[in-house]
């Protein structure tokens, strides 16, 4: 254990009703990664080849907590896909090999949220491949009539590293989704501080019934006006996914670090790559 950012801990929970813009938060739940070890139970993991077909198998040994800091680790691993099968259409499926694997840990059985302001402080892999992640799934319906929140997503966008800030919702056809997205140059980060990769930096939304805000290092990227995010219609889904009375209806948090696909080509030579997540942090 890290005995001088457990000081600070206590320190902060003493201090955790915060007043900022006209608005009282109050701390509603954190996990700190005080404990080394494996990440506390509010955290459960998803398995296997997932989505966007990513080059990374998800499991949980590739996260854990480690001076602090929850540790994301991506790694070049080489053994067969216990779910191949020959000829199957499904991606998932008909890889014979996992070449990569990684983490990825969600509050969806545990810590779930309607409004609020959610703090993140990290420090992000940019190495090619790279795609780590910080973003929020509604608890109903199928994706993107649940809705999906991307605090953080680091990816190559148009041939260049980018930082995003994102929403999207239904659209009229199923898992075809409305994006509202900012796609920031990494460069208009490292122009300013070519050492930025090396730091730790703060996402942070700011949420509540009319707008959805997202700020990196206190620099708002993307506000999201909620009037304008209902979904489209299909399967009679009509809702806003971020604004809503449905009894119930709630976002849980992911991060992950995923591998290729938007990402890109991954370099090897930069394997494992890390990701490090020293708080989350919600405020209502």
């Amino acid at each position: 254990m890290d005995i001088r950012k457990n000081i600070g801990t206590i320190l902060f929970l003493l201090l955790s009703v915060i007043a900022q813009g006209q608005k009282e938060y109050r701390l509603v739940w954190s996990d700190e990664f005080d404990m080394d070890g494996r990440p506390s139970k509010d955290w459960t993991f998803e398995r296997g080849f997932v989505r966007n077909q990513e080059l990374q198998w998800y499991q949980p040994q590739n996260a854990f907590v480690k001076d602090g800091c929850l540790v994301i680790e991506g790694r070049q691993e080489h053994r067969p896909n216990p779910d191949y099968e020959t000829g199957n259409g499904d991606w998932r499926r008909n890889r014979e090999y996992i070449e990569f694997t990684s983490s990825s840990l969600t509050t969806r059985l545990s810590r779930q949220f309607l409004y609020g302001r959610f703090e993140v402080r990290a420090k992000i892999p940019v190495a090619s491949g790279s795609w780590p992640a910080i973003w929020l799934l509604g608890n109903k319906w199928e994706w993107p009539l649940n809705g999906e929140i991307d605090m953080l997503e680091y990816y190559i966008k148009d041939g260049r590293p980018s930082i995003l800030a994102n929403a999207c919702w239904g659209a009229s056809e199923r898992w075809h989704a409305i994006w509202d997205s900012v796609v920031t140059p990494f460069t208009h980060y490292t122009e300013k501080d070519p050492d930025w990769a090396n730091k730790f930096h703060i996402w942070r939304m700011d949420w509540d019934k009319d707008f959805i805000r997202l700020y990196l290092d206190d620099e708002l990227l993307n506000e999201i006006d909620l009037k304008q995010t209902f979904n489209g219609g299909y399967n009679g889904n009509t809702e806003n996914p971020f604004s809503n009375n449905v009894p119930g209806f709630k976002h849980y948090i992911l991060l992950n670090l995923a591998i290729g696909a938007n990402g890109g080509e991954p370099d090897i030579s930069q394997f494992p790559l890390r990701y490090y997540i020293d708080y989350v942090r919600v405020y209502e």
